[in-house]
């Protein structure tokens, strides 16, 4: 009769002892070995008339290990369902030797795994929490870049002959030079897209005038200092590579925006549904916009306090060495196995990932969160919906929508990733339900740099 005890090795860190003996798994197996002789088909022999001893010559090693192990899988997961044992991971062998199975010899035998087990814990406490929700100072001078903005984006493209103004949209191609103006062989040649205004003063007044596929030399430092970063990410290059590099850009094509005139033509273009007639109106619809969207930054921005606070104040211990071991053994399949070295870096990314997915859990838990199918199947229409352009007039009832969300629905990597948004989602709408803000208003500004500053010191650490 087969038995399971366990072992206390560490805190959340035991050894399962399975012993089995001949009689848990010598009937089945010779059960097995007769299937076997009925189904094998060997060269010279009738299906079903293989001599038994034949049979257990071929197979008889392989299939009684496979015996043997599966009665050991078996009485460790019976043992972990009615024990109740709330483990991570699977069970990890501990110097399983297998040589000793041996088909001419059975006998009883006695295997040990190690299990981690999860921990009882508390979630932080959110009421208690100091946590900051901010709201962003929406001026005049925000409004006016946005209408400026807008009226750009919706303008005429019109093709001048010539440079004529710093306004001017130029396509260009970079091509890499050297000193002489050269180009270099193998060098970076690379599409892009500038303004005229984007140049220093001097290199402006030398592309004054020029036409399509002419040519012109610079270096980045011919950039104005605030555009130059944006242009260096665009080549794939930084600072320090760029900094004595030398170029030619070939002008493809010369666009100039004609932006569009501040009317109810306009007005009814963006807002179709026509309660936007005057420009006093149309700059209150802006500024509504605006606070919109800077409000679900903030939201975000409470979010991301939130799940600080979450990881950071709540207090879990983990049965370490069992973990560390766990991702030494579990290597993807066709890699080498992680060294102490990598083991060690990794495993303060790991254990952090962890944690989140032990609170999310007990929070979904505590608080009842279920991500249902009808939840799922919104989701992926509200998806349909924004990839079609925001069509107002489309449910499930149209054939093409459903076949659409059903086709979804059956893909199992968009299901786990939409289950895992959505319940995120649901969980951070709970937590701020939790909490008590103090309300913080701030310019767009001071909001940008905060946030940049945060980035920044997470990126370190």
């Amino acid at each position: 009769m087969a038995t399971v005890t366990q072992q206390d090795v560490a805190p959340l860190h035991k050894h399962l002892n399975v012993q089995i003996g001949k009689s848990d798994y010598l009937p089945t197996f010779e059960k097995t070995l007769k299937e076997y002789g009925k189904k094998a088909n060997i060269p010279g022999f009738r299906k079903g008339m293989v001599p038994a001893g034949l049979i257990r010559k071929m197979y008889g090693s392989s299939l009684f290990v496979d015996e043997v192990l599966k009665v050991v899988d078996r009485e460790v997961n019976h043992y972990l369902q009615t024990e109740h044992l709330d483990i991570f991971a699977q069970p990890l062998p501990v110097d399983m030797n297998l040589q000793q199975l041996d088909v001419a010899q059975p006998q009883d035998y006695n295997f040990v795994f190690e299990v981690g087990m999860k921990p009882q814990f508390q979630i932080a406490d959110l009421a208690s929490a100091n946590v900051k929700q901010y709201k962003i100072d929406i001026t005049d001078e925000m409004v006016n870049e946005e209408v400026e903005r807008l009226l750009n984006r919706y303008g005429n493209v019109t093709e001048p002959e010539a440079v004529n103004n710093d306004e001017n949209v130029l396509n260009v191609t970079f091509i890499e030079n050297d000193a002489d103006r050269n180009e270099i062989e193998g060098g970076l040649r690379k599409d892009n897209s500038l303004l005229v205004k984007y140049f220093i003063p001097s290199k402006r007044a030398e592309l004054f005038n020029k036409k399509k596929d002419d040519e012109v030399q610079l270096q980045l430092s011919d950039i104005e200092e605030r555009e130059r970063a944006a242009v260096l990410a665009d080549l794939d290059l930084t600072g320090d590579e760029a900094a004595n590099k030398h170029f030619k850009i070939l002008i493809t094509k010369i666009g100039q925006v004609e932006k569009r005139e501040l009317n109810e033509e306009f007005f009814t273009q963006l807002f179709p549904t026509g309660e936007v007639k005057t420009e006093d109106e149309f700059r209150a619809r802006i500024k509504t916009e605006l606070e919109n969207q800077w409000n679900a930054e903030a939201r975000n921005q409470l979010h991301h306090q939130l799940y600080h606070i979450l990881l950071e104040h709540t207090n879990i211990d983990f049965p370490v060495d069992f973990l560390k071991r766990w991702m030494r053994v579990n290597t993807p399949e066709g890699q080498p196995q992680k060294s102490d070295e990598q083991i060690e870096q990794e495993f303060p990314s790991f254990l952090n990932q962890l944690k989140w997915s032990l609170i999310t859990e007990k929070m979904a838990q505590e608080a009842g969160i279920e991500v249902s199918q009808d939840d799922l199947r919104q989701f992926a229409k509200q998806q349909l919906l924004s990839y079609m352009g925001g069509m107002a007039q489309m449910d499930e009832e149209q054939s093409w929508v459903r076949d659409y969300i059903d086709r979804m629905m059956k893909d199992r990597k968009y299901v786990e990733d939409a289950y895992h948004r959505l319940q995120t989602q649901k969980l951070f709408d709970w937590a701020e339900t939790q909490v008590h803000p103090q309300e913080v208003s701030v310019s767009k500004d001071e909001f940008l740099k905060m946030n940049e500053t945060h980035q920044h010191e997470h990126h370190e650490h």
